[in-house]
């Protein structure tokens, strides 16, 4: 099941989310596209649309962060025969990993740069390519490469951003710790109190966009709270998201470089900003508008003490 929220599109038709007892909708487009008006989209579907727009699929780019992730490119290189071109972007790494990326896939354009966070790293790859459509996937060979097909089926729907949920129904996780999953949970609710959207999954960095869209979303952030940023910007300049399964497996190797404390607090901060939207970053404001902010995380904590 796909749970959909479109911003600014005006009277659609209901579409039943069944992740969080909400309505979302669905656009007209997807009535063209064979769509019957009401259904729900299944992750089986999303096959069948893959076929349907196979003879005018858009181009394809996979954005891959690394930093020493040599070992797990072996795994994740070899499967993204699908896409026509892959960006790696390394953040000088010590284990060979460019050297890794190039003879797995001599055809991949490898960016070299210091190591100033997953966010830095996804802001040069989306500039880098130049396919219709950037997918964002992790070099830990926790995002299913077989999924790719999914994202890009929606994006011939007409969305604009397409973002994997571990909580979606037909999703999952096999990595999330007690930690990780709590401070999702309640940074998730959070954006959606701020947002007035339905998402179910905040915190998961396995994201499709269109490319014309990346210099409108303003993406500035450094660390992992990039995936957050594009969210909340996506939101507030009116563009069409769709939220669809994703199943999260294990890391194959090596150690995470997510910080739960520290990462979260930076996630969070970058929602408060992001009320603002990317156009107004430069603008200054009152310290007064931070109120709704306030209010709306009172709300959020006083549920939870419920």
């Amino acid at each position: 099941m796909v749970s959909i929220d479109l911003g600014r599109i005006s009277s659609p038709p209901s579409l039943p989310c069944l992740t969080g007892g909400t309505t979302m909708h669905e656009p007209e487009f997807l009535h063209g596209a064979g769509v019957r008006p009401g259904a729900l989209l299944h992750h089986r579907d999303h096959h069948r649309d893959v076929a349907r727009h196979r003879a005018t699929r858009p181009t394809v780019t996979a954005v891959i962060p690394t930093l020493n992730e040599a070992d797990n490119l072996r795994w994740l290189l070899p499967r993204l025969s699908g896409v026509d071109e892959v960006i790696v972007v390394d953040g000088e790494s010590a284990d060979g990993t460019a050297d890794v990326a190039r003879r797995l896939r001599p055809d991949a354009v490898v960016i070299s740069q210091p190591p100033a966070g997953k966010g830095a790293a996804m802001r040069a790859g989306f500039q880098a390519a130049t396919s219709d459509v950037i997918v964002a996937i992790d070099a830990d060979g926790s995002m299913d490469p077989r999924e790719i097909d999914a994202f890009v089926a929606l994006i011939c729907c007409g969305f604009d951003v397409v973002k994997g949920s571990r909580y979606c129904v037909g999703g999952g996780s096999d990595d999330l710790t007690l930690l990780r999953r709590a401070g999702n949970l309640w940074l998730t609710r959070l954006a959606n109190v701020l947002y007035r959207v339905r998402w179910t999954d905040l915190c998961y960095g396995y994201i499709a966009l269109r490319r014309s869209v990346v210099d409108r979303l303003g993406l500035a952030a450094d660390g992992f709270e990039i995936e957050t940023e594009l969210c909340v910007n996506a939101v507030t300049t009116g563009l069409r998201i769709a939220e669809l399964p994703s199943h999260e497996l294990d890391r194959r190797s090596g150690v995470s470089k997510l910080n739960a404390g520290r990462d979260g607090l930076r996630v969070l901060r970058t929602m408060i900003r992001g009320r603002r939207g990317p156009a107004n970053r430069a603008r200054p404001r009152p310290r007064t508008a931070l109120a709704p902010e306030r209010a709306a995380l009172e709300q959020v904590l006083e549920e939870a003490r419920g």
